[in-house]
């Protein structure tokens, strides 16, 4: 026998050995097999929220974007520009295909919170978001100029008035009406 065909320890037998320029491994692992984020797997899971001191089970999605929505309605403007950009991205996936059950979730819970577009879209400002008994809204004065106007000849009573001058942003930057009595 000679030293070319010997097999032992560190000598594998000669039709056993790798060939040149052939992967050890054909079949092995393929490539990035576990790069992908699995947002469904994760996402589907169900979890206990507490809402109105009653449980019920959701969705993390579903809790997820509600906890996103209520961050954005105390005035967090990062999760309130978050939480639009799920909904365009929601409407975007459910017009493009017949939509999965996330796109569902986001556009169901996202969408029953009104306060959530107004100060994207300039209708009101939130004032002393920090401060939970003081939070409040107030409106843009271009706001309350066209909502006058789509009253027409129809006039607020004193108190509806006081009630508007005290919700309006910048009152003293408002046209008001000629009727109107509470400048205050």
């Amino acid at each position: 026998m000679s030293a070319a065909e010997r097999s032992g320890y560190g000598q594998p037998p000669k039709g056993t050995r790798f060939r040149k320029g052939q992967s050890g491994n054909p079949r092995g692992r393929p490539r990035n097999r576990h790069r992908e984020i699995p947002y469904d797997g994760v996402l589907g899971q169900m979890v206990t929220i507490r809402e109105e001191g009653r449980e019920r089970r959701v969705t993390a999605a579903e809790a997820f974007v509600l906890q996103l929505t209520q961050k954005g309605l105390a005035g967090d403007s990062a999760a309130t520009r978050a939480s639009l950009e799920a909904i365009e991205g929601a409407r975007a996936a459910s017009s493009d295909s017949s939509g999965s059950p996330i796109t569902k979730i986001i556009i169901s819970s996202v969408d029953s919170g009104v306060d959530a577009i107004l100060e994207p879209l300039g209708i009101a400002k939130l004032k002393y978001p920090q401060d939970e008994i003081r939070v409040r809204w107030e409106l843009n004065p271009w706001i309350v100029e066209a909502a006058l106007e789509r009253l027409g000849e129809t006039q607020l009573s004193e108190d509806e008035q006081r009630e508007v001058w005290d919700a309006t942003r910048t009152p003293h930057k408002v046209n008001w009406p000629d009727w109107w009595t509470v400048k205050e």
